[in-house]
């Protein structure tokens, strides 16, 4: 009984401070930043397997948190929408990202590299393993085996066929199977 009475309370003061940012106030706002940056950042990072673009993206987030809170409604968790936005708004600022980068350079398909990995001192051993994954590869995963979206959901986000979204995670099972086993 003790812990459902915490969890009821915990979430009617979230309810309390999201219904504080809604009305423009700004410590709430910096209080629910503090609740939320380390999950958002670790799901930016999933997704772009690159530090800095990871950092800009989850800023980018929280802007975007600040102008769009009020389409929140309450009807799921704060933090099933969160994620959501996050996935949403990181996969977009991606597509911004590559399309200027690929007008300047040639970029590769590839995730980060061993030594920037290696740099990650607060990843897991299979967080680790994401972030190599090739970028398609590794979206498809993420959304799909972390964050529970559907393949017809992820075709949809990341504009593809339901057919590539599978084949792409399947890819990506594969070459995890695969790098773990090396690993042992």
């Amino acid at each position: 009984m003790l812990i459902k009475a915490e969890q009821r309370f915990a979430a009617v003061q979230e309810e309390q401070l999201i219904a504080s940012v809604q009305q423009g106030d700004r410590s709430a706002f910096e209080q629910l930043y503090n609740q939320y940056i380390s999950r958002v950042y670790a799901l930016c990072l999933r997704l772009t397997a690159d530090k800095s673009t990871a950092e800009d993206a989850s800023q980018e987030v929280f802007v975007q948190l600040w102008q769009k809170i009020a389409n929140f409604d309450g009807k799921s968790k704060f933090s099933t929408w969160l994620h959501s936005v996050t996935a949403n708004i990181t996969i977009s600022y991606i597509r911004k990202q590559k399309s200027w980068l690929q007008k300047v350079v040639s970029t590769e398909d590839a995730g980060m590299d061993e030594q920037a990995i290696e740099d990650e001192h607060d990843l897991n051993g299979l967080d680790k393993l994401i972030l190599r994954l090739p970028e398609r590869a590794r979206m498809v995963f993420v959304l799909y085996a972390v964050e529970g979206y559907r393949h017809e959901e992820i075709a949809t986000i990341l504009n593809m066929a339901v057919g590539s979204s599978k084949a792409q995670y399947h890819r990506a099972r594969n070459l995890l199977k695969e790098w773990y086993e090396d690993e042992q």
